[in-house]
């Protein structure tokens, strides 16, 4: 059976019903409907809560989510990494494995991957349905940003019901950073500078966050002139500068890059 088929057939079902699973109304909200032309893949299997592999060898990393990291290496596995990945796996049985796929503009990652937007039988983009049930971050990485008004939304949805990783509020302090990776951070803005690299944003104990020079003209200059004294959240993946063989005084440890404004917002 071919994906619109599919499509026709879940429609006629009921959209908002998956086996063993009833959705509440705000859950059952529709976020980022699929757009006129999906190609159709067939999940072989799902690998954790962002990142399916397909039957035609490709491995597809979904984009505008970051789902919580599940166990590797002898390392315990993040909170509702395996809701999360079980959730996937639900719609994805759902659909009989059969998914659209919408690719970003930029078509792959530095692993090899393929970066895409998936959508179920019933239309509903997989992404924007995990966010919306709290089991993942929303983060927009240029130039894949088309979606990121109702990925945003659909986390908000999450984060105003305190639903899943929302229930306890993952945003954490500069002092609270201990290692690389995906963050939420919140702090005051003690100073922004502009040079040749960019625009630095700097916060208190030891994190800058950075917006390289082809990425300046996406943010707002008037909000980046702004922003000294004030309190503001940026996520993205923070790297420790440290582990690079030494900081340069003063040099703060943590670097966060914003490629999006999506990215850096004012706290709620």
């Amino acid at each position: 059976m071919g994906f619109c088929q599919l499509l026709k057939k879940a429609s006629l079902a009921g959209a908002f019903f998956v086996p063993g699973i009833w959705l509440s109304a705000a859950q059952a909200q529709v976020f980022c409907p699929a757009p006129a032309s999906v190609a159709p893949v067939h999940v072989q299997r799902v690998v954790d809560g962002d990142t399916v592999r397909l039957k035609d060898g490709r491995s597809v990393r979904m984009i505008g989510i970051n789902a919580p990291e599940t166990g590797k290496k002898g390392r315990s596995g993040e909170p509702f990494a395996v809701a999360a990945r079980q959730r996937l796996q639900a719609l994805v049985n759902a659909s009989d494995g059969h998914l659209g796929l919408v690719p970003g503009r930029e078509g792959n990652d530095r692993y090899g991957r393929t970066l895409a937007h998936l959508y179920g039988a019933d239309g509903n983009n997989l992404e924007a349905q995990l966010l919306a049930e709290g089991l993942g971050f929303q983060v927009g990485v240029a130039p894949n940003v088309e979606l990121v008004a109702c990925q945003q939304a659909a986390e908000n949805s999450a984060r105003n019901a305190r639903l899943g990783l929302w229930r306890q509020s993952p945003v954490q302090s500069v002092t609270q950073l201990k290692r690389s990776g995906f963050a939420l951070v919140s702090g005051r803005v003690s100073k922004v500078e502009r040079n040749r690299g960019g625009v630095w944003i700097e916060l208190p104990g030891s994190l800058v966050l950075r917006i390289a020079p082809d990425r300046v003209r996406l943010f707002d200059a008037a909000m980046l002139n702004g922003l000294q004294g004030k309190t503001i959240e940026a996520r993205g993946w923070v790297q420790d500068r440290s582990r690079r063989g030494g900081l340069k005084k003063p040099q703060a440890r943590w670097l966060l890059p914003l490629t999006d404004p999506s990215m850096l917002g004012s706290t709620p």
